[in-house]
């Protein structure tokens, strides 16, 4: 069983256990935000939001590929500064946070453009 760990995390020593927990509530915190543009998806389909049927489609496809990448990116982003404390390293930057900020304000944009036409 203690071989999975070293396998997936790499070589290195355990971190303060608090430092750990910390990264696993910022995981979780990401894996919301990702459920968030999903559950915004369902919302979009299932309240008949009034937008063209396509553009409803469409937008309801973007929120779900987002909440997706979010949700994948914050699993990469848990092992890599998992190694990184492992290992004594600098923390990896959040490529997470551009990413979700420039995706959202893209997506809004397009959003008001298309309800205020």
């Amino acid at each position: 069983m203690a071989e999975t760990p070293r396998r997936v995390l790499g070589p290195g020593t355990e971190p303060d256990p608090r430092f750990t927990l910390a990264n696993e509530r910022t995981f979780l915190a990401w894996i919301r935000t990702g459920l968030a543009l999903i559950a915004g998806a369902v919302a979009i389909e299932g309240f008949n939001i009034d937008l063209d049927e396509t553009i409803r489609g469409i937008l309801a496809i973007v929120l779900i590929i987002l909440g997706a990448t979010v949700s994948v990116g914050a699993g990469v982003r848990w092992l890599r500064v998992e190694q990184a404390m492992r290992q004594s390293r600098p923390l990896p930057f959040p490529t997470l946070i551009p990413f979700l900020v420039l995706a959202t304000v893209v997506a809004s944009i397009v959003l008001l453009l298309l309800v205020l036409k």
